[in-house]
């Protein structure tokens, strides 16, 4: 596709990029992990910015609570029940026509991972649980990818630029540590999140906007990327960077070349979604029609249907359906029962 780089006339003047640093923004490509508050953050800048290919991977859909902080929705995503990276790519497409937007309405796990994120040159965390981050550290090492983390909460954030030694000797950078190196073999538990906190959108953009400097800087070979941790506090107006070791030689990920979150068990699986009363179930290579069950569970209660999910309100829970034979499942977080009410109105 031939571009028309007005668009970029002052992205260009700016001498850390000019037109050959857009040239290689346009002709890059970048998986985007969650599509809530930082990711989608992260896809509007980068979308406006000119990165050729965006995909954009989450599992979930927009719901009212979103909107003060999830800034590319709105109250008809919500009404209309969409699927946020579908929701995502409507808008960010009618933002830049010219650069593709993909959208992935799927649970990122060990089984879909690799073939997910294979084709990109970037990673770019918007997720909200530090599993996925885990699963996303060990697929950038195997698959030799950069990636930036990126974590909210309350008035915090942090972000930190991760490359492992195949991207560092590909792209002419110095190697970084990983995430497990940072932040221990196991992912962190027990700290604040977004349900039980609280986040406000101003942090939000911030983080999201070092993060998207720090994407343009690798896509592009320009500029020092962020080696430290970048650390703000908004509320007491505190920014800090502190600076981080180099790669662990016996970290399990990247010093002994372990895989433990990407070889993990992959089958029927439950999560317990913090601070939203409701419980995920995946069902890995499951094909469900909503239409059949939607005529299966309409004599049982409420049920809405689109062209992506079905929710149903039977039993005094609510069932998000997804063709996939994903559910989430509110109402409960008793991943026991859960099963049991997908055994019951699913089936499958």
């Amino acid at each position: 596709m031939t571009h028309d780089l007005t668009r970029y006339q002052r992205q260009m003047i700016f001498a850390g990029l000019g037109q050959e640093g857009q040239r290689h923004l346009l002709q890059s490509r970048v998986a985007i992990i969650g599509c809530g508050a930082t990711g989608s953050s992260l896809a509007n800048l980068l979308a406006r910015a000119g990165v050729g290919f965006l995909r954009l991977i989450d599992r979930d859909f927009v719901e009212l609570n979103n909107l003060h902080r999830q800034m590319l929705y709105d109250e008809q995503d919500v009404a209309q029940g969409m699927p946020k990276a579908v929701a995502a790519a409507r808008r960010l497409q009618a933002i830049n026509s010219t650069i593709q937007v993909e959208p992935q309405v799927v649970d990122f796990n060990p089984g879909n991972a690799i073939t997910l994120v294979q084709d990109v040159d970037l990673l770019l965390d918007g997720t909200d649980n530090f599993e996925t981050r885990y699963l996303i550290n060990d697929v950038a090492l195997e698959l030799g990818k950069p990636w930036v983390y990126t974590g909210v909460v309350a008035s915090y954030g942090m972000t930190t630029t991760l490359v492992p030694e195949a991207a560092a000797q590909r792209m002419g950078r110095e190697r970084t540590a990983c995430l497990q190196c940072i932040m221990g073999p196991e992912p962190p538990t027990g700290g604040p999140t977004c349900d039980t906190a609280g986040v406000v959108g101003p942090i939000v953009s911030l983080m999201a906007s070092i993060s998207a400097a720090e994407a343009m800087k690798l896509l592009t070979g320009r500029g020092e990327i962020n080696r430290g941790m970048i650390t703000v506090d908004l509320w007491d107006n505190v920014l800090e960077q502190f600076t981080i070791a180099g790669p662990n030689p016996d970290c399990p990920a990247c010093g002994r070349g372990e895989r433990r979150f990407l070889n993990a068990e992959v089958g029927s699986r439950t999560a317990v979604l913090c601070g939203r009363n409701a419980v995920q179930i995946s069902n890995p290579g499951a094909r469900i029609s909503l239409e059949a069950i939607a005529q299966r569970l309409q004599p049982l209660g409420k049920v809405e249907r689109n062209a992506y999910l079905l929710r149903a309100q039977v039993d005094g829970y609510e069932i998000t359906l997804f063709p996939d034979g994903r559910a989430i499942i509110k109402g409960t977080e008793d991943p026991n029962l859960a099963k049991s009410l997908y055994a019951r109105y699913i089936g499958a």
